[in-house]
């Protein structure tokens, strides 16, 4: 039987620009903080560049930066997959691509907006959905930025950037959260939760994906697979299984790595890597592949 998924009311997880509860990078913010105290004498860069992995609390601090910015003064643009429209003007949050209207919509509106004197933000969460059109765009306008404007971008992989988009940034990378930073996070917003110490380590230092994995039930299939492949006695029906509910969710592949990491099989990893990229790109049967590699992994316990 599938494990039961939670109701969403159950996680009351709240938007990046709402959520004040921020937890690790405080070398980031404190970059920051520095910076802007000190721009009168040194001239801020106007083009900050947030990496790191999906989940660590990069567009929180974004907007925690922004808030100090333009307070009630300057002002705010986002760009976003809530704002993404299409070439009619129409809301298309597709969560996959932000379209190059997207960005030519809030550059009209930069131009149209009175500075009054303050400072404006403008914040893209994030630089990987922009597709190549809307990239250029912005590419454009950090060519000559604005006066007294600042450019928040956050990015999960820097490798999705363009180089030329990268070179006018400052890059602060920031790290996974630990262990305890993460205890902190589940503890404030899903206190009623039970999580064990090995999805901690499973998240790779993410809250978001400690939240998807038990959104999903994601955390038990994973326990129930590595419970197969420790059992001697399990089988091929019993693969079966678990290869269809990890199937059901394209977001529970990657415990197929995790479980290969957690063996030591190094020198596996790649080549489930790329069975697993082929399900995605080739279309296949999901359930056939992933069978494939759950019984790989077996054969080299």
């Amino acid at each position: 039987m599938a494990p039961r998924k939670k109701e969403s009311s159950t996680y009351n997880f709240p938007h990046p620009m709402e959520n004040e509860h921020l937890v690790g990078h405080t070398d980031t913010l404190n970059n920051f903080i520095n910076a802007w105290n000190n721009r009168d004498s040194h001239p801020l860069h106007p083009v900050w560049m947030l990496t790191g992995p999906m989940g660590i609390g990069k567009a929180t601090l974004a907007y925690k930066i922004a808030k100090m910015v333009y307070g009630n003064v300057g002002d705010f643009f986002i760009i976003d997959q809530d704002r993404n429209i299409d070439k009619d003007g129409k809301p298309k949050p597709d969560g996959k691509v932000i379209s190059v209207y997207t960005v030519r919509a809030m550059i009209d509106k930069m131009q149209m907006s009175s500075m009054s004197g303050g400072w404006r933000v403008v914040l893209i969460d994030s630089v990987d959905q922009l597709n190549t059109a809307a990239s250029n765009a912005i590419l454009k306008l950090l060519e000559e930025p604005p006066a007294k404007t600042l450019f928040l971008l956050v990015v999960h992989q820097l490798a999705n950037v363009l180089p030329t988009v990268r070179s006018r940034a400052r890059v602060e990378k920031m790290r996974p959260l630990a262990i305890s930073q993460l205890r902190d996070l589940c503890f404030k917003f899903i206190p009623e939760e039970e999580v064990s110490t090995e999805t901690l380590k499973l998240s790779n230092g993410s809250f978001g994906k400690i939240a998807n994995l038990k959104q999903s039930g994601g955390d038990e299939v994973y326990a129930n697979l590595i419970s197969f492949l420790e059992n001697t006695h399990a089988n091929s029906g019993d693969a079966m299984t678990l290869a269809k509910k990890i199937a059901a969710d394209s977001a529970l592949h990657g415990i197929l790595l995790d479980a290969i990491a957690h063996f030591g099989l190094a020198d596996l990893y790649p080549v489930a890597t790329h069975a697993i990229n082929n399900i995605k790109t080739l279309n296949l049967e999901s359930e056939i592949g992933i069978f494939r590699i759950i019984m790989e992994i077996k054969k080299c316990l």
